[in-house]
């Protein structure tokens, strides 16, 4: 059942995305590259924090080691 719904879902959003390519009809690409974009910028922002996260604590050698005594 779980997989007819994600099926659903999946069709409703792609009827989204043909109606809103027929409205916006030459200047969808552009749309579509900017969503894209922004996506990626975002995407690639929060690995870049986790990176700086991660070498932040093995700088500080606590890489993720959790001692017995909750120090």
């Amino acid at each position: 059942m779980k997989t007819f719904f994600q099926f659903v879902l999946f069709m409703i959003i792609a009827i989204l995305i043909i109606l809103m390519a027929v409205i916006l009809g030459d200047s969808g690409a552009w749309y579509f590259a900017w969503l894209i974009g922004t996506a990626m910028i975002v995407l690639i922002s929060a690995a870049g924090g986790a990176l700086l996260d991660a070498q932040d604590r093995q700088a500080n050698g606590t890489a993720g080691i959790k001692h017995r005594d909750g120090a």
